[in-house]
């Protein structure tokens, strides 16, 4: 299956998997691209320096390519714009924000910039500066999310740009491939799937209640406040949602949150941890190898698409 994404980026699938907060990180983004997807380190809030190393952890065990999230909001966002130049990272997704003022430093670097986007105004922006590609992402998908879901969003996205579109949120095997392309997309992003990986250091507990999940298992906590995020009903989200009701502030919310995704990722604490998950958890069901899912997934949507 080849697209502009896979001849861009220089893979053989074109899966993408997500730069998710605390677990994309050296193990799972070398166990993708060395699968043949495009594995993506997670910048989100951690300093440079942990990213350089996650960076040479990848170069040491493939040799295949790999990107860099970098998470627009970090406090720490600067510094790790400037070392995915230093190290020589080919592709950098952007989330959180407008990566405008890094895509000069970027593009001299020889990088592709992919944003992620959840709107058509947003995508025709970073297409006029100089983006080589936009991620389409529904509001099906786990942690930050915008409102349009993916199969709407995705086919305007591919509508107003003339760069390639990679469609994420609710993607979870062979079927969602091959719908993203029947939408236009010529890859696909996905999270929440990869999050049971037998490569992925997340906390058993977070892998069995994904594992475990059913369809109505989702919840959004944040939306009075416009920063919506998706993760697995517990404990937490159901007393955010409480207080988001009787009116809290922003900043009282915000502290209820205060490093709960590291509890659950990292200790298994999936009571009041925040477990962040799409809408395609209630789909995924068996730990597999990353090299496994992505085999599964491909023979699947070939054979839908009519490739084999």
């Amino acid at each position: 299956m080849n697209t502009r994404i896979t001849e861009m980026l220089g893979i053989e699938y074109p899966i993408i998997q997500g730069g998710m907060a605390w677990v994309a990180e050296s193990h799972l983004a070398a166990a993708v691209s060395a699968a043949g997807g495009l594995g993506l380190i997670g910048g989100a809030n951690a300093p440079a320096e942990v990213i350089r190393n996650y960076i040479r952890e990848v170069k040491a065990v493939t040799d295949k390519p790999f990107g860099v999230n970098v998470m627009l909001m970090s406090p720490y966002a600067d510094e790790v714009a400037k070392v995915v130049v230093e190290e020589g990272v080919k592709v950098v997704t952007t989330g959180a924000g407008n990566p405008e003022k890094y895509m000069e430093m970027w593009k001299a670097a020889g990088i592709k910039v992919i944003p992620v986007v959840a709107s058509v105004a947003l995508a025709k922006r970073m297409e006029k500066y100089g983006a080589d590609a936009v991620v389409a992402e529904g509001t099906e998908s786990g942690g930050h999310i915008g409102e349009a879901t993916t199969m709407t969003l995705v086919p305007q996205v591919v509508d107003a740009v003339s760069i390639p579109v990679i469609a994420a949120g609710g993607i979870g095997d062979g079927r969602g491939i091959a719908a993203a392309f029947m939408l236009g997309a010529e890859a696909v992003q996905m999270g929440t799937r990869f999050l049971v990986a037998k490569e992925c250091i997340v906390h058993q507990n977070y892998k069995d209640r994904v594992l475990k999940a059913k369809d109505i298992d989702s919840a959004v906590t944040g939306r009075t406040h416009g920063h919506p995020v998706r993760c697995l009903r517990n404990q937490m989200t159901r007393e955010y949602v409480k207080l988001e009701n009787e009116g809290k502030s922003f900043e009282e919310l915000e502290y209820l949150t205060l490093g709960t995704l590291r509890n659950a990722v990292v200790d298994g604490d999936v009571t009041k941890g925040t477990v962040m998950a799409g809408q395609i958890a209630g789909m995924v069901n068996k730990e597999q190898t990353c090299q496994e899912m992505i085999d599964e997934m491909m023979e699947q949507a070939e054979k839908l698409l009519g490739h084999k």
